[in-house]
């Protein structure tokens, strides 16, 4: 049974509509850096420092992370914390609503480990039969 509280079915369709806010949420939500910064921030028992995260996030570039961090920091996701010292320190932590969207984001990369052998397997068995000749017409 679905357990999101009812509502109307206009208000559901307008969720597809290209003009609907809640697309560019989804968008952001979606890119798989902010699921990264987002879990591996949720994940944490402090804040995080630009390249403590850097170094979590194997692959990501700094102008990558950069970007995502600058994001999520402009959809109220995560703060972003300078302390005045030489150099600077910056550390980034989530905010209230950053939290709600790191359990989402931890959800789907639990998910993501806990199949990954399954998706894999169906993958190699999809690709082994892609490779079969097609039956003639």
């Amino acid at each position: 049974m679905d357990t999101v509280p009812h509502r109307a079915a206009a208000d559901l369709l307008a969720t597809y509509r290209r003009d609907c806010p809640s697309r560019t949420v989804v968008e952001v939500l979606a890119n798989k850096w902010s699921l990264y910064v987002l879990t591996a921030l949720r994940r944490s028992p402090e804040p995080l420092r630009f390249g403590q995260l850097r170094r979590l996030l194997d692959g990501v570039t700094q102008k990558m992370l950069t970007q995502t961090l600058r994001a999520l920091e402009r959809d109220g996701l995560v703060t972003r914390t300078v302390y005045p010292t030489v150099p600077p320190r910056v550390e980034y932590s989530l905010t209230e609503l950053g939290h709600a969207a790191g359990r989402l984001t931890t959800a789907v990369a639990d998910w993501a480990v806990d199949h990954a052998a399954g998706i894999q397997a169906a993958r190699a068995a999809f690709d082994a039969r892609s490779d079969e000749p097609l039956p003639a017409r």
